[in-house]
């Protein structure tokens, strides 16, 4: 089986880590690959390299094209992939008509159709973003939902020294883009009311000076850490005492699914992405958006009621083992792809 891989990422972003580990995943299945990607991130184009995985660059610019186009072009009838999928819209805009019975459009977020008018077939992430595809006029049989997965077996927990926090002091982790969507000011604000909790911020984004502003105003520079863009997830998620996921705006949000697959009690907003998910006082706690008071006493509850933290974290595994493990994301694509190579059959590009 033979997937070329299609995204015009950023250079940091949950999307584009869910499109790198679910290449790696499909290549631990035993899937020959080919990416065409920007050269955005060293780090994953290193992997992709470590893993055998041919690539090609391209700058998928909207003014210009047709360079993108010709290194997409060319790529298909050198690799003859038998599906080819294009990761969020963006990448979605390059799909050559001539391939549309083999093209599947992934969707991240609420994309329009039109952005995938090339691709017959359409994969959403969570149960909304299927049904938001759906009501735009795909037939069910050209649509399904393969849930993105996480993996952290084995990971050695990040230093707390080298962060400058106590080894005793409950740790708050958030993983999150510097963004006005992801709430992180209200997570600061959280903070000030949980005495002695350290908070550690790994992302980056366009809020970076305001956040560190708000920081010192609330007197909190002693307690929380910006640790920029990560690679690391695994280690700062076993190195903390729970997750908090405040996001104000998110159509799933990847940091379920790591909670519960590093077995991290969670605390999370009620976006409609975890909202779907994460169910309240069984898997996580789920507390209204934009509220620092619940956010505080959800923060402080897990912290300081052990048996509480462990319900959560029983809760959250549970969950993670039904719907995202590995091996679960490489049964629904394989299954997903099949069904594609027997409608559109072999390549003969």
């Amino acid at each position: 089986m033979r997937i070329m891989h299609v995204m015009a990422g950023a250079a940091e972003g949950g999307a584009e880590n869910i499109m790198l580990e679910s290449v790696m995943a499909l290549a631990d299945a035993g899937l020959t690959q080919h990416v065409i990607t920007r050269p955005n991130n060293d780090f994953r184009l290193q992997k992709y390299k470590e893993a055998g995985i041919g690539v090609d660059v391209a700058a998928f610019n909207n003014t210009w094209p047709f360079p993108t186009r010709r290194v997409i072009g060319e790529a298909i009838k050198a690799f003859k992939p038998d599906v080819i999928e294009y990761w969020m819209g963006r990448a979605g805009q390059y799909a050559p008509k001539e391939y549309r019975n083999r093209s599947i459009g992934w969707y991240g977020g609420y994309y329009k159709l039109a952005r995938f008018v090339n691709c017959e077939w359409h994969v959403g992430l969570t149960i909304d973003l299927l049904r938001h595809i759906r009501e735009q006029g795909v037939p069910e049989d050209r649509s399904a939902i393969i849930h993105t997965y996480a993996d952290f077996e084995g990971a050695d927990p990040a230093s707390r020294a080298a962060l400058d926090t106590p080894e005793d002091a409950p740790v708050a982790l958030a993983l999150a883009r510097l963004h006005e969507k992801k709430g992180l000011d209200t997570l600061l604000e959280a903070t000030v009311k949980v005495p002695g909790l350290y908070v550690w911020i790994a992302g980056d984004g366009p809020l970076e000076a305001e956040l560190k502003k708000q920081c010192t105003e609330l007197g909190l520079d002693d307690r929380v850490r910006f640790l920029g863009w990560r690679n690391d997830r695994g280690a700062l998620l076993a190195a903390c005492d729970v997750v908090a996921f405040p996001s104000r705006y998110e159509p799933f949000g990847t940091v379920t699914v790591d909670a519960w697959a590093a077995s991290r009690p969670l605390v999370a907003a009620d976006a409609v992405g975890p909202a779907a998910y994460v169910k309240d006082e069984v898997n996580g706690l789920l507390i209204p958006k934009n509220d620092v008071d619940a956010l505080a006493t959800a923060l402080s509850r897990v912290i300081t009621d052990k048996a509480l933290a462990q319900k959560l974290v029983d809760g959250g595994r549970a969950s993670y083992e039904q719907q995202f493990t590995k091996a679960a994301f490489q049964r629904d694509s394989l299954a997903f792809y099949e069904t594609i190579i027997a409608h559109a059959g072999p390549f003969s590009g």
